[in-house]
């Protein structure tokens, strides 16, 4: 009966197996050196084992680490800034630029963050406020104020930085951003290493560095009424050679679009309107797709396409589609970038 009992099915040898000094060797150099990969550890063998000894393809070095839980996954990749189409901004409040001029330390040895907002056509200083840092929870009551005063832009245009985008929001979408967003305003980015794109507005933070940065004031409140001055100054005395030699005030007006707040989204032809969570997810039929924690707390609209893949838009922006099944989100083609 023994004779007829199952016997291992494994094969008495591997022709391809690597011989376990070989092995060893790959495990020890990678512990030696835990950030080389794998072509470094062949080249090292290379220089290390016998001329007899036949060195492994990196491939099959890489495998090994693998096998023995020396590899680290790689993160998700981040995607790079590209930018946006700018527009030309031909008449007042078809374009507001805005940036944070470089921190300086005060007397206080305190930091000032001072938040700027022009208007691209007239060159109008809207906004020079000197924050503490440049946290959005901070920008977020200046513009509404500023909205409140001159009503609402057209677009706005900005560098990649926080908090107008974010690195790992989709998109680059910030909270910021997603607020001009439901309040009607277009987001314009420049391109990264481009500042020119934004020249009129770094022109502007060079008169301003030169006449009310220097020296710095005692305390924040004392930086501010310097700002007050420059902005009075800058904006209804200082001629403007791009202007015809006229000041900003004789050229601006206020936005004919008042700020009444946020409208509510609508979304007549999805299927149904669901609010993002806190933490950044749609909850749908009981399945949890992460999206972006930029939209937390913020309606948008799904509609479904096909079986069981859901288009989700924002505003009158499509954002990606929705597997149910394997309860992932695909990014469409960036509607904020280079190609729109």
């Amino acid at each position: 009966m023994e004779g007829l009992s199952d016997r291992a099915r494994r094969p008495f040898r591997y022709a391809n197996q690597l011989p376990a000094p070989v092995e060893a060797a790959i495990v020890r150099s990678k512990r030696e050196k835990p950030h080389w990969g794998a072509r470094k550890i062949r080249e090292r063998l290379l220089r290390r084992l016998p001329h007899a000894i036949r060195t492994p393809a990196a491939s099959t070095i890489h495998a090994v680490l693998d096998r023995h839980g020396l590899v680290k996954p790689m993160g998700p990749r981040r995607h790079r800034a590209q930018g946006t189409p700018l527009s030309e901004g031909h008449l007042p409040n078809d374009l507001w630029c805005t940036d944070y001029k470089g921190e300086f330390q005060l007397s206080d040895r305190r930091y000032c963050y001072p938040l700027t907002v022009t208007d691209y056509s007239s060159r109008y200083l809207l906004l020079c406020e000197a924050l503490e840092s440049n946290r959005a929870e901070l920008a977020f009551p200046a513009f509404e104020r500023l909205f409140q005063e001159r009503g609402l832009p057209r677009a706005i245009r900005s560098d990649n930085g926080v908090p107008f985008a974010s690195p790992h929001g989709l998109f680059q979408l910030s909270k910021l951003s997603v607020w001009w967003l439901r309040l009607g305003i277009s987001i314009e980015r420049i391109r990264p290493g481009h500042p020119q794109q934004n020249g009129r507005h770094e022109r502007m933070h060079l008169t301003l560095k030169r006449e009310a940065t220097r020296p710095a004031g005692t305390n924040i409140l004392q930086q501010q009424a310097r700002f007050d001055t420059f902005v009075e100054e800058f904006n209804q005395e200082r001629p403007h050679e791009a202007l015809g030699m006229k000041c900003p005030a004789e050229i601006y007006s206020a936005s004919c679009r008042p700020y009444h707040g946020l409208p509510e989204p609508h979304y007549p032809f999805h299927d149904r309107t669901v609010v993002v969570t806190s933490c950044g997810r749609l909850c749908l039929y009981n399945k949890k797709i992460n999206l972006s924690v930029s939209l937390a707390g913020q309606a948008v609209g799904v509609k479904e396409v096909d079986h069981g893949i859901w288009l989700v838009s924002f505003m009158d922006y499509d954002l990606g589609s929705i597997d149910l099944e394997e309860k992932t989100l695909q990014p469409l083609q960036n509607p904020f970038g280079p190609n729109v």
